[in-house]
């Protein structure tokens, strides 16, 4: 488990590199908000978490529970969706918006694109809060 990276991951490479191509500037792994969120825009209170399928319970029913053989592990999993859910909360309340993006949806090319524009939309749009992935 410690060779797992939270940092540096091929669809953060990814997103990064898209929003630097298209003018936008952003703070990475911003560490004066809750949660250290991927991408941050402290001015416009603005947080942006992309969070790897297993790790964070992506359709954790059908997908990762039947992966899961010990009780130690189905833990572990559920308390990182309950943290997540915690940190959107103390954002909320903070007064950020936040958006979280599963990484399968990065690297898949049919669907990259389209929460590539989201994430910019929502960095630099006007857009309501949105908790869920895309």
């Amino acid at each position: 488990m410690s060779s797992i990276k939270g940092k540096g991951s091929e669809a953060e490479r990814l997103v990064f590199g898209y929003l630097r191509r298209e003018g936008a500037y952003f703070q990475r792994h911003y560490a004066k908000a809750p949660g250290s969120p991927d991408i941050a825009l402290p001015g416009k209170r603005r947080a942006v978490f992309i969070d790897g399928d297993f790790w964070h319970g992506h359709d954790y029913e059908s997908r990762v529970k039947p992966r899961l053989y010990s009780e130690w592990w189905r833990e572990k999993i559920l308390a990182n969706m309950a943290r997540d859910a915690r940190q959107n909360q103390q954002l909320n309340e903070e007064g950020w918006r936040v958006l979280r993006v599963w990484e399968s949806d990065i690297l898949r090319k049919r669907t990259r694109q389209v929460t590539l524009d989201t994430v910019k939309a929502f960095l630099l749009g006007d857009q309501a809060s949105s908790t869920g992935g895309s």
